[in-house]
């Protein structure tokens, strides 16, 4: 079995970190380039960097970040936020992010997903899902949380890997912020649907909660923020705690 990942995940919003709940009432919690480097100095096995309000106007704002991120780790990163080009993406690798995270734009255009994929390979492609229970499905949503669709999350998870996705991200809006646990029964339908790296992501509160989405919710990684940046729970601390329940996890 691979190892479990354990990764921290900023939002970023006028180049600031911050946090939300239900993907409301956003906080500002520090400098993202700090919190990065303190991450991977912690044993964070990977970072991801979604900025939240991008727009083809911020994107240089968004890439001299990355340059600055990229500088100061020794671990792969992941940038999303408004990319909707094999340009946009070639940016963003050259100012050294190893993978890209497109959620919205692909939806939209799905030929997005294999023109990346061919262009810069399926490994460096990471599809992002918002997804959220409604009428007794989970359906996908866009726009950071904001519009509705009517597209099931499995069937766009299937697809997209279809179409050359490397790796799921995959973000309970229930459960997101809210630290009672991840969304493990949508969490374990797309890992068991789906042949690539599903990463978990909404909810996370105690060491528990991680224990359950690599046993119940089959996950492949596990993402977090608040519990994080608020220093409530230790990086090497729960890396411990996992190993101690039986749970291959690196280092």
């Amino acid at each position: 079995m691979l190892a479990k990942r354990i990764i921290p995940c900023l939002d970023i919003k006028d180049g600031k970190t911050v946090k939300g709940i239900n993907f409301l009432n956003i906080t500002d919690v520090g400098d993202p380039v700090e919190l990065g480097a303190l991450y991977a100095k912690m044993g964070a096995d990977e970072l991801v960097f979604l900025d939240i309000t991008a727009t083809n106007e911020k994107r240089k704002t968004l890439s001299e970040l990355v340059t600055r991120i990229a500088h100061k780790i020794n671990i792969p990163f992941t940038v999303g936020g408004g990319i909707s080009s094999v340009e946009d993406v070639s940016v963003l690798l050259d100012c050294g992010a190893d993978k890209i995270s497109v959620n919205t734009s692909a939806v939209r255009n799905p030929q997005l997903i294999s023109d990346l994929a061919n262009q810069f390979g399926s490994q460096c492609v990471v599809l992002a899902i918002d997804t959220n229970f409604i009428n007794g499905d989970w359906y996908v949503y866009l726009n950071g949380g904001r519009v509705p669709t009517e597209i099931k999350t499995i069937d766009w998870a299937k697809k997209a890997v279809e179409l050359g996705a490397g790796e799921i991200l995959l973000t309970s809006m229930n459960n997101d912020g809210t630290k009672n646990g991840f969304a493990l029964d949508i969490t374990s339908a797309v890992s068991e649907a789906v042949n690539v790296p599903v990463i978990a992501s909404g909810g996370a509160g105690t060491m528990e909660h991680f224990v359950d989405v690599f046993n119940n919710g089959k996950a492949d990684a596990a993402l977090a923020a608040s519990i994080f940046h608020y220093k409530e729970i230790d990086i090497q601390e729960l890396k411990l705690f996992l190993k101690n329940n039986n749970i291959p996890i690196r280092s």
